[in-house]
């Protein structure tokens, strides 16, 4: 068998591969986008959504927008305006770092851009696809074209993994996909509650998310996720030795529901830990009952130079020096917090309203029927039941005992039936057995 060669890969095929670690699904598509608005100022972003963001997937905000000049390359990999050198990296404060989020897009989806600066008279358009600049319409330029439109940029995705056919057959439905947009976009609603967002299926008028630049991060809480707002406590702490601070909101021991949710923003970057998430779970499970589990929002600021960011393709992850220190102090304050709001607690009971028809208890309560009872354990519970004589034993009165000359003793105490013979006394003086036997 003959040694195989070494080739290089193909362009596009590395493109296209890099592009599926980072792009696994419509969401991770719309969280890069988020970033990237978030990163450019914005304070409304409004999101649509067309058959789980595989048809369509369209975000807008008002941001500062691109230059003209830069959307040539914007689709390009590894071309950003938040990183110059590698040394950067270690205090990056931005969402975005590595210049490959708008380039993985476009080499599963064909990518059309409308975007306006301040300073610009009007906004251009330009379509990508494979990460350069494509015709909008065929015969034509591939050069931005002026238009109409308002200060910021507007993204839209069509054909998402329309090259790809076997990420597209893996993903389930497009509701599931759906769903895990809403999850996105709530998450960043309640951690930006300076920013609008909006989401909205193409074809209704009904938003699924919708809040105002207004609104606090409980406001938000309560509008997205309901009534658990009103069960939530205030955490906050500051730790200057280890360089982080915390803070967040984490429901009480009346709260409890089937499934915990977890918002966990570092460095306002919404990642997973699951020693984190482990470690707050054991602190509730001594206060919620089996199976219960609680809601947190937890935000932790850390020294940027003690944060790793690059070491998640979707940058879902993030590594941080003195993680087992942290996530003590983290539990020592939800412990405390918890404890210092634990002197009562609610439990609820249904109340019959005034002027309500009562509820007949007869027919709601169970009847439970008696099993067979063993007859030592009969009690008499009734004079009319049998009697003592009935075993062969009289029970006389006290009075009528002691005229007949027996001896006084316990009123109840029962006799034996026997015929009692009068005879005259007779007097014996006793002074030895054999003599009397002998007698």
């Amino acid at each position: 068998m003959s040694t195989p060669t070494i080739k290089k890969l193909d362009k596009t095929v590395v493109n296209r591969i890099a592009a599926g670690e980072v792009i696994q699904r419509p969401a991770n598509a719309l969280k890069e986008l988020i970033e990237n608005s978030l990163d450019a100022g914005s304070t409304q972003i409004q999101v649509l959504i067309k058959e789980g963001g595989l048809k369509l997937l369209q975000i807008q905000d008002n941001g500062h927008g691109i230059r003209k000049e830069d959307m040539a390359i914007v689709c390009e990999r590894f071309t950003t305006s938040k990183l110059t050198k590698f040394e950067d990296l270690s205090g990056i404060t931005t969402y975005g770092f590595r210049g490959e989020a708008l380039a993985s897009i476009s080499h599963v989806a064909h990518v059309t851009i409308t975007t306006k600066t301040a300073s610009s008279p009007c906004a251009y358009r330009a379509q990508y696809s494979d990460g350069n600049l494509v015709p909008i319409r065929s015969g034509q330029s591939a050069e931005p074209k002026a238009c109409a439109g308002n200060d910021g940029t507007q993204i839209t995705v069509e054909d998402l993994f329309y090259n790809v056919p076997t990420r597209k057959k893996a993903l389930k439905s497009a509701s599931e996909e759906y769903n895990r947009i809403l999850d996105i976009i709530m998450r960043y609603a309640v951690h930006n509650s300076g920013v609008s967002f909006t989401c909205r299926k193409i074809g209704t008028n009904l938003s699924d998310v919708q809040t105002p630049t207004s609104a606090s991060i409980l406001d938000n809480i309560r509008l997205l996720y309901g009534s658990v707002a009103n069960e939530l406590l205030p955490v906050e702490d500051n730790f200057k030795e280890l360089e982080f601070k915390l803070k967040g909101y984490v429901s009480n021991a009346n709260y409890s529901t089937k499934k915990m949710t977890f918002l966990l923003f570092i460095n306002n970057r919404a990642v997973d830990s699951s020693n984190i998430k482990r470690a707050i779970e054991n602190v509730y499970s001594l206060l919620l009952p089996k199976g219960g589990h609680p809601f947190i929002y937890l935000s932790l600021e850390i020294n940027p130079r003690n944060v790793d960011v690059n070491v998640h393709p979707t940058k879902k992850e993030v590594h941080f020096l003195h993680e087992d220190r942290v996530i003590e102090n983290i539990i020592n304050t939800f412990q405390n917090t918890l404890e210092n709001a634990n002197n009562s607690r609610t439990f609820y009971t249904q109340t019959l309203l005034p002027g309500a028809p009562k509820v007949d208890q007869a027919e709601k309560t169970t009847v439970l029927k008696p099993g067979p009872v063993a007859e030592y354990k009969y009690v008499r519970t009734d004079s009319r039941m049998n009697q003592l004589e009935s075993f062969g034993y009289s029970v006389q009165p006290k009075r009528q005992r002691i005229d007949q000359g027996v001896e006084e003793m316990d009123i109840d105490q029962p006799m034996p039936l026997i015929e009692i013979t009068k005879r005259p006394r007779v007097e014996v003086r006793l002074t030895s057995l054999l003599q009397l036997r002998k007698e």
